[in-house]
């Protein structure tokens, strides 16, 4: 179903977790899907969490964070204003609102303006990311500003990207990121010594395929090895979802990491 909003902008009205969580998202620009439900099923835990959905977009990651775990607390940060404004209306059409908060503001930009809108250094248990996969000036340009924006990114921006999430991330938590398979080496160059304890999860669609993402996670202050975990292999012979995996999208199940 489609609908625009009152800046105009077309968007559509998705199901996320089964019919549990009801998304607006843009039309025409970027579009959340299986990859943000993976990355959401990778928070686990029974106590109240403190959870960072960085460039949360229209917020699909971390509200599936927090409709999955009851006593998450979720900060949504993205940049850009149409976005911000179409977070903040899904929050609050989910009855969210009491658990999930967005903040307008730039992940590579500067530390002092994300703290001034009240995204204080390490004061989160979980840190995601879902950051633009392509290089900007790299294959077919998007078709609109807001889509660019979301599919690409200057090449050093990724570590941009996991510094924030190094100083938002409290000691002993974790932060974990979803991208494609062929950036593992640049993610696990980013994560240095920023983060110990390095899980490598690769994602295949089927598997006589190459890998087409991989899930990273690290542990603030770990100095544990790291470990290359079973891979998850989305679909089986046919074109549905192997069962596990339909659990997660569905049902809200968790990824272990």
């Amino acid at each position: 179903m489609s609908e625009v909003l009152r800046s105009e902008l077309p968007v559509t009205d998705d199901a996320f977790l089964g019919d549990g969580l009801r998304m607006l998202q843009p039309k025409h620009g970027y579009r959340a899907g299986v990859d943000a439900v993976l990355l959401a099923a990778t928070v686990a835990g029974n106590g109240e969490l403190r959870v960072a959905d960085l460039g949360a977009g229209a917020g699909v990651v971390g509200l599936c964070v927090a409709r999955r775990l009851a006593a998450a607390r979720v900060t949504l940060v993205e940049r850009e204003t149409e976005l911000v404004d179409l977070a903040r209306q899904n929050v609050m059409r989910n009855g969210l609102s009491d658990r999930a908060a967005v903040v307008s503001g730039d992940v590579t930009g500067k530390a002092e303006l994300l703290r001034l809108s009240g995204v204080a250094d390490e004061s989160f248990d979980a840190v995601l990311a879902n950051p633009p996969f392509h290089a900007t000036g790299h294959g077919t340009g998007a078709g609109n500003a807001l889509k660019a924006a979301s599919h690409a990114m200057d090449g050093d921006q990724l570590d941009s990207w996991v510094r924030c999430a190094a100083r938002l991330t409290r000691p002993g938590g974790t932060f974990t990121m979803i991208h494609k398979a062929d950036a593992t080496g640049d993610i696990l160059a980013s994560f240095g010594q920023r983060f110990g304890g390095v899980k490598v999860k690769p994602v295949y669609a089927r598997a006589d395929e190459p890998a087409i993402r991989v899930l990273v996670q690290g542990i603030k202050g770990s100095r544990a090895p790291l470990v290359l975990q079973a891979p998850l292999l989305l679909h089986g012979e046919g074109q549905g979802f192997m069962p596990g995996v339909n659990a997660i999208l569905r049902d809200g199940a968790a990824l272990a990491m």
